[in-house]
């Protein structure tokens, strides 16, 4: 059933009775309000999901339901090549910080420049939702109080992700889709998903 626990044994259920394609954003966010903080005060929901799977869409609307801000690993990826990059960014700058009662703050990758640019502070909140492929890597586990794996099939990705991209996009996909296949097969996202969410 879609949106049901997946592969954790973790008791804290969503309700059942569930449709078909998982948990609403407001039934996620009160899911996670239940849930321990595990980076000091603050409870990190990352949401997954290989590219094109609808991340970005459903981690903002799950922030508006908690009042959070959201981080995107897009911000934080080293270029094409630097999906594990943006795993070390993601701990170095957000979640280890979080964990030691510091402000997460990250610098933004500038893709029509190739390089980092300018630092942001995130807002102090009890909550802050990261979005994207890296977000639930095995090392981020830890500072986790929840972790969302978006399913859609590879043909909704891929036009999904060329309508919101295109030209820019386009000529990186099997590159960046390498990658997605190493990184999955080494840190094994989806069975370790608490949450299972069908977008497509």
């Amino acid at each position: 059933m879609g949106g049901s626990q997946h592969g954790t044994g973790n008791p804290d259920a969503l309700p059942s009775g569930r449709v078909a394609g998982g948990p609403a954003a407001g039934e996620v966010a009160a899911w996670l309000r239940g849930r321990p903080a595990r980076a000091r005060t603050t409870r990190v929901l990352a949401v997954e999901g290989r590219s094109g799977a609808g991340k970005s869409t459903f981690a903002a609307a799950v922030a508006a339901e908690l009042g959070a801000p959201v981080i995107r690993m897009d911000d934080l990826y080293d270029g094409w090549d630097g999906l594990l990059a943006g795993v070390d960014a993601l701990l170095e700058w957000v979640l280890r910080p979080l964990a030691a009662g510091r402000p997460a703050r990250w610098r933004r990758y500038d893709w029509e420049r190739s390089e980092y640019a300018e630092w942001h502070e995130a807002p102090s909140a009890d909550a802050l939702v990261v979005e994207g492929v890296g977000s639930g890597a095995r090392q981020a586990a830890p500072h986790l109080s929840g972790l969302v794996w978006l399913e859609a099939g590879a043909g909704v990705r891929r036009a999904r992700a060329l309508a919101r991209d295109g030209d820019l996009y386009a000529p990186h996909w099997p590159r960046w889709a390498r990658q997605e296949d190493r990184y999955y097969a080494a840190h094994d996202v989806r069975s370790r998903a608490d949450l299972t969410v069908t977008t497509g």
